[in-house]
């Protein structure tokens, strides 16, 4: 199938009653929010569209509403957030891993420790060091923008001892301002490589969909799957996701794939579809940037 380059979101909404849209590259860069984005979903929403932010973010939903409102994206542009962290925290309260965890992420992803209310009798989270840890806890590299070969003692440690690696957050890359930082999804790949064990509960595994969908329920609509469009900047976290779900898909082909598509205002065709085909994905839609 052949993506469609389409102008704008407006163009293609008709037949959707919902969106689960990206955060990261779609909506934002990590610094500022992208204006014509923000407006897009913006106009969605006062034509009577619910908006559902679905984000591989390592954390609960409301430290994205925070890091939302802090970065100026207008809460007008959302109904509500389906998160990594939130779908996998339910596992780890539940005691995926175990009690004794050792954590790698930044200080500000530690509140993924805060049990979540829809567990009944959580499991009590320590953090502790690798060599007591029961399974590791993964929200990413200490320092996202260190060399990955500094991840690897840790990892061989871990996979020596035999601990199964739960990812907060499957994304490999995002870009941060124009500036490239790794995510928990590149530790997990490499754990995985090693012959260790990884679980994942964000884009593109299905939990956090499920979640999605609970979180559309709860604004009090039904909507069939039909007529959800997914967008994302991601081949192999949103596309691959939308594709599993079922979903039409529009491609955002200016984020992290920008230089592979030979975006400008809009990818290059020709590129596109081959960049489409290397990764045995297909989209309904494709556009530069979200507008």
């Amino acid at each position: 199938m052949t993506a469609r380059i389409v102008d704008s979101l407006a163009g293609i909404a008709a037949p959707y009653d919902a969106l689960f849209c990206d955060v990261w590259g779609v909506l934002h860069n990590g610094v500022a929010p992208y204006g014509d984005a923000v407006a897009a979903l913006e106009a969605y929403r006062a034509g009577g569209g619910k908006v559902v932010l679905i984000t591989n973010a390592p954390r609960p939903r409301a430290a994205i509403e925070t890091q939302l409102d802090q970065i100026g994206v207008s809460r007008e542009s959302w109904d509500t957030i389906a998160t990594s962290g939130d779908a996998t925290r339910v596992a780890l309260f539940t005691g995926a891993i175990g009690e004794r965890v050792f954590f790698m992420g930044e200080g500000r992803d530690r509140a993924i420790l805060e049990p979540p209310r829809i567990v009944e009798n959580p499991y009590v989270i320590q953090t502790v060091a690798l060599e007591e840890a029961e399974g590791v806890l993964c929200a990413g590299p200490e320092d996202p923008r260190a060399d990955p070969a500094s991840w690897r003692p840790d990892l061989l440690s871990a996979k020596a001892r035999g601990l199964t690696l739960l990812c907060l957050n499957p994304d490999i890359v995002i870009d941060r301002g124009g500036v490239r930082e790794w995510c928990a999804g590149a530790v997990a790949r490499m754990y995985q490589e090693m012959g260790g064990e990884a679980l994942y509960y964000g884009k593109p595994h299905p939990p956090i969909y499920d979640l999605a969908r609970r979180r559309l329920a709860a604004l009090g609509v039904s909507i069939p799957d039909e007529r959800i469009l997914a967008i994302g900047d991601g081949v192999e976290t949103d596309v691959a996701g939308a594709m599993g779900e079922g979903l039409d898909c529009l491609f955002v082909t200016g984020g992290i794939a920008a230089s592979e598509t030979k975006t400008d205002r809009d990818p290059d065709r020709a590129v596109l579809q081959d960049f489409l085909n290397r990764h045995q994905t297909n989209v309904a839609y494709a556009i530069g940037q979200l507008r």
